[in-house]
């Protein structure tokens, strides 16, 4: 699947297809998805430490259900029409589940890399710079 002839909407929704069941059963982390020149460039989930108590890792709450799983993608596939104007960035997408009930809430963030869009070319040579006075 070339990705740079799908629309960003579709490339999010793929990458939450691919990361399906990862998310399956998190109670907690950050999917974090890179855009360079609207395409989709790296992705992956962040998830929160396993918690334990008493130095025991036990049986945590359930995460997040398929259902939960699919309104998540859709949440993420709807944020995309939010994006105005920017091509470069990452958005980031925290999740939590607590009690069965889950929330999420979204970043996007631009940025761009001044150093490859200008390149400065002396109007002299090297040679003429050292001989001009």
């Amino acid at each position: 699947m070339e990705l740079d002839a799908m629309t960003l909407a579709r490339q999010v929704d793929f990458v939450f297809k691919q990361l399906e069941e990862e998310l399956l059963h998190s109670l907690a982390g950050t999917v974090i998805i890179q855009i360079r020149n609207n395409v989709v460039g790296k992705y992956g989930v962040r998830h929160n430490p396993i918690e334990s108590k008493n130095g025991r890792i036990g049986q945590s709450e359930q995460g997040m259900t398929r259902e939960q799983v699919q309104a998540f993608r859709q949440m993420a596939v709807d944020s995309i029409k939010l994006k105005r104007n920017w091509t470069h960035g990452e958005i980031l997408y925290d999740f939590s589940v607590r009690s069965g009930t889950w929330s999420a809430s979204i970043l996007f963030e631009s940025n761009y890399n001044l150093a490859n869009m200008f390149r400065y070319t002396p109007k002299y040579g090297q040679q003429a710079l050292r001989e001009t006075p």
